[in-house]
């Protein structure tokens, strides 16, 4: 199998989004430890999004814009270091939009967090905007903060299609090392996705099931060589539906981790598995681009 090294995305900057909405605050908890397992500082960006209105904004809504953003982020500043009280944290106020400002703070290394929702308006963090966006665009992971805060299961999950999925893998790997936690990787197919009408029923089933193994296999060697010291474990299952599969790990999980397309144009780029499971996972999610 060829190898290649991973970009440092799990060990570079951490970048999470701020709008001073009751669902930036998990994300911002969930940076705040995530830059600590890797003793890195925490960059918190709020993007007023400013730049977007053009001339639609009098001046008197700009200043008042900006007057509120340095206590919005000075207010997630406190959590993060209520939450780590060692940590270092960085913030920063942009007029742009909140998807460039995320992209522009992360660069080619950087890890980006983001809630599942927001306010609304042009400052919201939104899945159903600029969480989408910025994992279809990133360079880099970009992790959804999603569900209630639970107390730590010690599992990271990655799911697993085949050897293109090895960087996400990789991080999920890096994660699980820096928060002490083990490996399961979820490899969950089913026949609708593979089968070819001329092709007899039981025969295609067993070939692709013996794909699916051999190609979790390969992987699974490859992780537990470049991260011996990783508990690991490995399943791989026909199911209905890879995405509900990975939904119901996600409840028992600390972090989701799946892999995107390359980049095309937003929905497209993500697929319908990450779609799904960014909408509907317990816990957070990584999204890793291929």
């Amino acid at each position: 199998m060829e190898t290649h090294t991973f970009s440092n995305g799990a060990d570079g900057p951490v970048v999470v989004g701020t709008d001073g909405s009751a669902g930036a605050a998990p994300a911002v908890l969930w940076a705040a430890e995530e830059a600590a397992a890797r003793n890195r500082p925490l960059h918190i960006v709020h993007a007023t999004g400013i730049d977007d209105w053009g001339g639609g904004l009098s001046s008197d809504a700009v200043r008042l814009i900006l007057d509120a953003a340095p206590g919005l982020v000075d207010q997630a500043a406190k959590q993060a270091t209520d939450r780590v009280p060692d940590l270092q944290v960085t913030t920063a106020v942009s007029q742009d939009s909140a998807t460039v400002s995320l992209l522009q703070a992360a660069g080619e290394d950087g890890t980006i967090v983001v809630g599942s929702r927001g306010l609304g308006g042009f400052s919201a963090l939104l899945l159903g905007s600029v969480g989408l966006r910025t994992a279809a665009r990133a360079q880099g992971p970009v992790v959804v903060v999603r569900g209630a805060e639970q107390p730590s299961t010690g599992s990271v999950v990655a799911g697993v299609r085949d050897e293109r999925d090895l960087d996400a893998v990789r991080f999920a790997a890096t994660t699980a090392g820096h928060r002490k936690a083990s490996l399961r990787l979820l490899s969950a197919w089913t026949y609708s996705q593979y089968a070819e009408s001329m092709v007899p029923m039981v025969e295609a089933v067993r070939e692709v099931a013996e794909a699916a193994a051999t190609a979790s296999a390969r992987i699974v060697d490859s992780v537990r060589e470049e991260f011996p010291d990783l508990s690991v474990t490995d399943d791989v299952v026909r199911v209905p539906s890879p995405a509900g599969a990975l939904v119901e790990a996600s409840a028992h999980a600390d972090l989701l981790v799946v892999a995107r397309k390359p980049r095309q144009p937003v929905g497209a780029a993500l697929g319908r598995v990450t779609h799904a499971v960014l909408h509907h996972a317990h816990c957070p999610v990584a999204v890793i681009p291929r």
